[in-house]
C-alpha cells in the first residue's frame, strides 16, 4: 500500500488575533444588525486564538473588486504553494525532480493556467510530470486530494505524488455581504497551504527509523439533497459563502454510520481507532465528532490545536493536523482515521496504519 512520507505547511505573514477580528466584524456589520452584540460571542466561542491572512487588516477595511482579490489569490497561492512543497520534499531530502504527479486542490479563487501549471515555473518539476488541478471541494478537499494521490500511487507503485492544498479564504470576503453566514465565516476562516508526499510500494523509502503510515483504504460519501449545506454562490462581485447552522447536527446524525461502514470493510470497529485526524471545521463540529464517535479524551487534540492557532483554512486544515500527527512516534499496528466534510454535502474518510 502507498505510504505518506512527509507534510510541509506554509501560512501568510499577516496575523490577526480573535479579539481584533471581533472588533473588525463589529465595525463592518453593526449598521446591518440592530442586535449585533447578540451575534459577536461566536468569535469568543470559536476556540480560535490567531489566524493568518494574505493581506493586513487595514486592507479588508476597504472595498476591493473580485478581479483584484483574485489576482492576489493567484499570486499568494503560488507563493505559499511553493513554500509548502519545498518544505515537504526537504523533510525527506528529495527535490521536485523526484515527483511524478502533482495534484493541486483549491476552492477559494480561480486561475487559468491553473496553479499547478504556474508552479511548474517556480519549482524544478520534470517537464513531463502529470498534473491534476481539482476545484470545488471546499473543506473536504485536502482529504479528497489525499485519496486521489493514494489511488494514483497504488495504480503506479513506482511513483511519487505531491498533493498541494492551498486556500486563501480571506480573499473571498465581501464587505457588502451583511448576511449571518458571512459574519460566521468572518469568525472562522483563514489562509494557508499544505503539501503531502505519497509514495508507491516500489519507491525506496528514505533511510530513517521513523515509521511512515500506509494508506489502507479510502471512502467518499455524498448525502442526497444537501447542496445547500455548505459552499459558494457565484455572484457579481465574487464568491458568496453558504454556511448552514445544521452542520453539527448532520455530523451527529450521519457520520457514525458512514465511519462504521468504512471500518467494516477492513474488519475493524470504532474501538480499534487510536488516532483521529479530523478537519477542524469549528469547535461545534469537533464536539459533534466526539459525541457521535464516542471518542476518548484528547482524541481531537491536534485538531483543536490547529483550529486554535490557525483557524479554518478550508481544504488545507486537515493536512496541518496530519503534519502534527506525523511528528509523533507510533507503535507498530497503530490505526488512525483521517476525516473531513465538505460541500456536496460530503464526507471523505481515510484509514492509516503504522507498521
Amino acid at each position: 500500500m502507498p505510504r505518506i512520507l512527509a507534510v510541509g505547511t506554509a501560512v501568510p505573514e499577516y496575523e490577526l488575533n480573535q479579539h481584533e477580528a471581533r472588533q473588525f466584524a463589529y465595525n463592518c456589520f453593526h449598521d446591518s444588525f440592530s442586535d449585533i452584540e447578540r451575534y459577536l460571542p461566536i468569535f469568543d466561542h470559536a476556540a480560535i486564538q490567531t489566524r493568518r491572512f494574505s493581506r493586513p487588516r487595514t486592507w479588508f477595511e476597504q472595498e476591493h473588486g473580485f478581479a483584484e482579490r483574485n489576482r492576489i489569490y493567484t499570486e499568494v497561492a503560488c507563493h505559499l504553494g511553493e513554500e509548502a512543497i519545498r518544505r515537504c520534499l526537504q523533510a525527506v531530502e528529495l527535490s521536485a525532480t523526484d515527483v511524478d504527479h502533482l495534484i493541486v486542490v483549491s476552492t477559494s479563487g480561480l486561475a487559468t493556467p491553473s496553479l499547478d501549471a504556474r508552479l511548474m515555473n517556480q519549482l524544478e518539476f520534470q517537464r513531463h510530470i502529470k498534473r491534476t488541478p481539482i476545484w470545488g471541494l471546499g473543506c473536504a478537499g485536502g482529504a479528497v486530494g489525499l485519496s486521489r494521490a493514494y489511488e494514483y500511487a497504488r495504480a503506479f507503485p513506482d511513483s511519487m505524488v505531491v498533493l498541494l492544498a492551498v486556500e486563501l479564504c480571506s480573499l473571498t470576503f465581501r464587505r457588502r455581504d451583511h448576511s449571518k453566514s458571512n459574519l460566521v465565516a468572518t469568525s472562522l476562516f483563514a489562509d494557508g497551504a499544505a503539501a503531502v508526499l505519497v509514495a508507491g510500494d516500489q519507491v525506496s523509502l528514505p533511510h530513517s527509523a521513523k515509521r511512515y503510515p500506509r494508506v489502507v483504504d479510502a471512502m467518499s460519501t455524498t448525502w442526497p439533497d444537501s447542496l445547500d449545506v455548505m459552499g459558494w454562490d457565484v455572484v457579481d462581485d465574487g464568491l458568496k459563502v453558504v454556511f448552514s447552522r445544521d452542520i453539527p447536527a448532520i455530523v451527529q446524525r450521519e457520520v457514525r454510520p458512514a465511519v462504521e461502514a468504512f471500518l467494516e470493510r477492513s474488519g475493524l470497529s470504532l474501538g480499534r481507532l487510536q488516532r483521529i485526524i479530523a478537519h477542524p471545521g469549528g469547535a461545534k463540529v469537533l464536539a459533534a465528532y466526539e459525541e457521535a464517535l464516542e471518542l476518548r479524551p484528547q482524541s481531537m487534540h491536534h485538531s483543536r490545536t490547529v483550529l486554535n492557532q490557525y483557524g479554518n483554512m478550508s481544504s488545507a486544515t486537515v493536512l496541518f493536523v496530519l503534519e502534527r500527527e506525523l511528528q509523533e512516534s507510533h507503535q507498530a499496528g497503530t490505526v488512525g482515521l483521517l476525516t473531513a466534510l465538505g460541500p456536496g454535502f460530503s464526507s471523505e474518510l481515510m484509514l492509516l496504519e503504522w507498521d
